[in-house]
């Protein structure tokens, strides 16, 4: 390197941060940065006006008080900076600081000798170089120095500042007083203190300095990652707010679109309501201008003739004219049309739509904890926010939304419960069984792993208890031809046909009255205030009785033809099968207005049963094999089931019932089994127990208050009553 590129190196380093000048009197502070003496106590004054106590380092900014002296000069001088000041004055022509070393005058250094490690002025350069000890030493001028010779002046060795010590190197560290020596010093003022050779002490302190500045560091190394961590949250930091700008931006600009689409709409009905009713304002207008060009006629016509007074043209007309104005006066007024009144609300105000959410919750970092789900079983799913660093935090502006749909798409009512920890608990209830789902946000954003999958345990039905037999005393059965259950009582009502009769047994099958009929009992079924519907097959009538048996009327039965089956919806309507026209009838209460027809296209067979759920009619065709399922306006959606024997197929398929659970259960009479699905008719289960023991055959099904599921069969005229399982 060039010795002058190596002088400008060093005066850059010697700089004072302050007065950007060579350092005068450099002294350094506890942060080990250094400053012109004058530089920190004009520094320490200028603090001090402004009333304050402290100064702050102009490169690191670290604070330390002001000394009490006002003055910073009991800080300690830097070694490496005094150095290369000394140096730096070496190359300043107009400096001339380095004094010889060899004579007692004094005189100003023009050359150096290495070896000997001093300097001399011109006379003793030139005696330095006669001697024969010294004129082979390696010396250099002042003038001539390269870079090699400035760097070893920079590192040559530390002569003793005592007096009458000046040419002694200090080559020796007092252990006691923690400075360093030379020979003399040793001898006179350390003599019995534990000194060390320079190197020796340099060696170990430097392994100490080595191993500090390892941990400062591996220091450097952890805030370099959080700088590194720190600007990525700080530019991903800048890509939300963007994206959330932009986010902003676009639905603004779908909401003008929407809203540009209503105004079309709108202005569209304006339009239309403003034709109608201008049409129907020119409509009156023009009667009212007819009748009155009429009007006008008449009278015209009339005054004429009393105008020309010719007795034979007036008893010729009168009677014409008399008429016709009678005609006139007797027709209809035309009404006046009033236009109704029209208004615009506005239901929502538009700072409603939405928001700027500013939390530390990290949607991507949240978590969702799920109970195991059963039916009719209250759950939970507990949601925990947290924050980038994956720490539990709680931000009161967080919104969470928990969202849980069954295996149809419905919603199922939640609640949410905020613990003000972050930790949130939502509550549900599985109402049928089948893979529910938990779609759940977090400031708007899906949980990762959202939606998740909620597989709801489905309850197996078990035997009870069973009562009846065949014969005609009470409670016994010839041939069961519907079954009903009171919704309050818990009360089982049974249609035995072949015994003409209804019979009532409590919730845990003993009996208690019996009605008798005239014939046969088709169905039987319970009003929402527990009297007892009953439908006869000799004359097709519907008789309203008591619990307690006492006959109260008849219902009108003018829109039956051969009914088959009865059931009450929850509003009182009547519905009821009919074989002779293929049709399930739904009536008003009192059977009066035939409300609704369901009719299955393509269909040879009649229908059975019916169980009417959630604006669904779910029918049984023995004969077609399978459930039919119809909107509440009777339009035909979709077959549950086939015939067959397998998982999901039926072979003459009778009563059916929905559950407390939301399952679809089947009477599959042929095959001696009841068969569960899902309202949709994905097939869950089967239940056969008893039936497959016996030649009695499952045709009817109920459910009770308690959600027990009761049974009736055929031939041994057993009724099977099944609870859910018990854990």
């Amino acid at each position: 390197m060039d010795v002058r590129q190596l002088f400008k190196i060093l005066k850059k380093e010697a700089e004072c941060p302050l007065c950007l000048d060579t350092v005068k009197n450099p002294k350094t502070l506890p942060c080990l940065h250094s400053f012109c003496l004058e530089c920190l106590d004009e520094l320490a004054n200028f603090a001090r006006r402004q009333l304050k106590t402290k100064i702050k380092c102009p490169v690191c900014q670290t604070s330390f008080p002001i000394p009490d002296t006002n003055t910073f000069a009991n800080l300690p001088s830097s070694f490496h900076l005094n150095r290369l000041v000394d140096v730096l004055a070496l190359h300043d022509s107009s400096v001339k600081v380095q004094k010889c070393n060899s004579c007692d005058e004094k005189n100003p250094a023009t050359s150096y000798c290495f070896v000997c490690q001093s300097f001399m002025c011109a006379t003793c350069f030139l005696y330095h170089q006669r001697f024969k000890a010294t004129r082979g030493h390696r010396t250099a001028l002042i003038d001539k120095l390269q870079a090699q010779d400035v760097q070893e002046l920079i590192e040559r060795p530390v002569l003793c500042s005592q007096q009458y010590h000046e040419d002694q190197a200090l080559e020796f560290y007092c252990e006691d007083c923690k400075v360093l020596i030379c020979l003399k010093c040793s001898i006179v003022s350390h003599n019995r203190h534990l000194v060390t050779d320079t190197r020796k002490a340099a060696l170990e302190q430097k392994m100490q300095m080595t191993e500090a500045l390892a941990k400062l560091k591996a220091e450097i190394l952890l805030h370099e990652n959080e700088i590194k961590k720190q600007t990525e949250l700080k530019d991903k930091n800048v890509t939300d707010i963007m994206n959330a700008e932009k986010k902003m931006t676009d639905s603004v600009e779908e909401w003008i679109r929407d809203l540009r689409e209503h105004e079309k709409k709108m202005k569209q009905k304006f339009r239309e309501i403003y034709e109608a009713e201008q049409k129907q304002h020119e409509t009156r207008l023009q009667n009212l201008e007819l009748i009155t060009t009429q009007l006008k006629s008449c009278v015209e016509r009339g005054q004429g003739v009393l105008k020309r007074n010719i007795s034979a043209e007036i008893l010729e007309t009168n009677h014409t004219i008399l008429q016709r104005c009678e005609e006139l006066m007797n027709a209809r007024k035309s009404d006046r049309y009033k236009s109704p009144y029209l208004n615009y609300l506005v239901k929502k105000r538009f700072d409603t739509f939405d928001q700027i959410l500013v939390t530390m919750t990290d949607s991507s970092m949240c978590l969702a904890e799920f109970d195991e789900s059963e039916i009719g079983k209250e759950s939970n799913v507990v949601v925990v926010t947290r924050d980038s660093e994956r720490l539990q935090c709680y931000q009161p502006d967080d919104e969470i939304k928990v969202g849980i749909l069954t295996a149809e798409g419905d919603h199922l009512k939640t609640e949410l419960k905020d613990s003000k920890d972050g930790k949130y608990t939502v509550t549900y209830t599985p109402q049928c069984v089948g893979q529910h789902s938990a779609e759940i946000e977090v400031n708007g954003h899906p949980l990762t792993g959202s939606p998740f999958l909620l597989p709801i345990q489905q309850h197996d039905y078990q035997l009870l208890f069973k009562f009846g037999s065949t014969g005609k005393r009470e409670g016994e059965f010839c041939c069961i031809n519907d079954i009903a259950v009171n919704d309050r009582t818990g009360t089982i009502a049974v249609a035995d046909a072949g015994n003409k009769r209804i019979q009532l047994f409590s919730s845990d099958g003993k009996f208690q009255l019996q009605v008798k009929l005239d014939g046969p009992p088709y169905s039987v079924a319970f009003t929402d205030c527990g009297d007892l519907l009953t439908l006869s097959e000799n004359n097709n009538k519907l008789r309203l009785f008591t619990e307690e048996g006492q006959f109260i009327k008849h219902i009108s039965d003018k829109h039956l033809r051969k009914p088959q089956h009865l059931s009450i919806a929850s509003d009182g309507r009547l519905i009821i099968t009919d074989r002779e026209s293929n049709e399930v009838k739904v009536l008003s209460p009192d059977g009066n207005d035939q409300l609704v027809s369901v009719t299955a296209p393509s269909c040879y067979g009649h229908p059975q049963c019916v169980a009417y759920y959630q604006n669904k009619f779910y029918v049984s065709y023995p004969h077609t094999h399978c459930i039919k399922v119809f909107g509440k306006t009777g339009v035909y959606i979709h077959d549950i089931g086939c015939k067959g024997s397998s998982d999901g197929q039926f072979s003459y398929p009778r009563g059916l019932v929905i559950d407390k659970y939301n399952q679809l259960i089947v009477c599959d009479r042929s095959e001696r089994r009841l068969q569960l699905f899902t309202l949709s008719g994905k097939f869950l289960g089967t239940l056969q127990g008893e039936f497959t023991k016996s030649h009695d055959t499952p045709q009817y099904a109920a459910v009770n208050k308690n959600g027990n599921l009761v049974v009736a069969g055929k031939f041994k005229i057993f009724t099977f009553v099944f609870d859910k399982k018990r854990d």
